[in-house]
């Protein structure tokens, strides 16, 4: 008898297995990629990572973006992506409507700002910026945007902002003197081309605060989304995970809790850092 309810048991577990396998494999979620860089550069980046989760987990992933970040902002208050890769401050927002829940952050890091200029201008503290024009990549950018505007405001810094889409825009437009400064990442500057990169250097770096969250729609069903979880955090501690994470600029994944973001609630996230002057 206690045989056979062990392979009974084990009956059900294999057909509980095969019924997952078929409904992840029968459906393809998508994963949508806040659009920090040129479409081409993010999918070249993110493909791969989407490939090993859908070969570990078993559940079929595709690639999507947004033409600027503001269009990807709207397509996240309509809960067009299954999953979606959202600045802090998106997660904010988009986790109160539509309800997205946060699965994953980067592991061991904080989100921080950065003020870039040409290595060879001569601004060598950021108050020489007041009365000038800056480059953003959009207004609800979080550590590139937000955090810069509101912490120049903070501290009585006038200025004109610049939105120009992407954090790579920003970072052509001062290498190129359109712009005498911008805002950025660490992680977006480092992954800029190196004939850009060479051309810039950090003036100024905000507060740290939460990283990014890579968040599921509440209809996507639970066993998908702790499938997917689970393939995320185990990135870290698999060696054939590291070249893909090195595309990424990342070190691996690791829980993400709604209340990790909580600190950006604190903030006075309403007014979005508005300038002292405006455009």
């Amino acid at each position: 008898m206690r045989k056979f309810t062990h392979c009974f048991l084990h009956l059900i577990l294999m057909i509980a297995g095969l019924a997952f396998s078929v409904l992840a494999q029968a459906q393809t979620y998508t994963v949508g990629i806040v659009p920090q860089q040129a479409a081409a550069v993010l999918a070249a980046n993110w493909t791969p990572m989407l490939s090993y989760l859908q070969q570990s987990t078993g559940v079929t992933l595709s690639f999507k973006t947004a033409p600027s970040i503001p269009e990807f902002e709207q397509r996240l208050a309509k809960g067009e992506y299954d999953f979606a890769y959202m600045n802090p401050y998106h997660y904010v927002v988009f986790s109160a409507t539509p309800g997205y829940r946060a699965l994953a952050k980067e592991k061991g890091t904080r989100l921080q700002g950065v003020v870039v200029v040409r290595k060879d201008s001569s601004y060598t503290d950021i108050s020489q910026l007041a009365g000038k024009d800056l480059a953003f990549p959009a207004p609800a950018s979080f550590a590139a945007s937000v955090l810069p505007r509101m912490q120049l405001s903070k501290q009585g810094i006038a200025f004109t902002p610049h939105f120009v889409n992407s954090h790579d825009s920003v970072y052509y437009s001062v290498a190129r003197g359109i712009y005498p400064a911008g805002g950025g990442v660490v992680r977006t500057l480092e992954a800029a081309p190196a004939e850009i990169r060479d051309q810039l250097r950090i003036l100024w770096r905000t507060d740290t605060f939460t990283p990014h969250a890579l968040a599921v729609h509440p209809r996507v069903p639970e066993a998908v989304q702790q499938a997917v979880a689970k393939g995320l955090y185990g990135m870290a501690d698999d060696a054939a995970a590291a070249a893909i994470l090195q595309k990424l600029n990342m070190r691996g994944w690791e829980l993400g809790s709604d209340t990790d973001w909580d600190d950006l609630r604190k903030l006075p996230l309403d007014n979005t850092a508005a300038p002292v002057r405006t455009q």
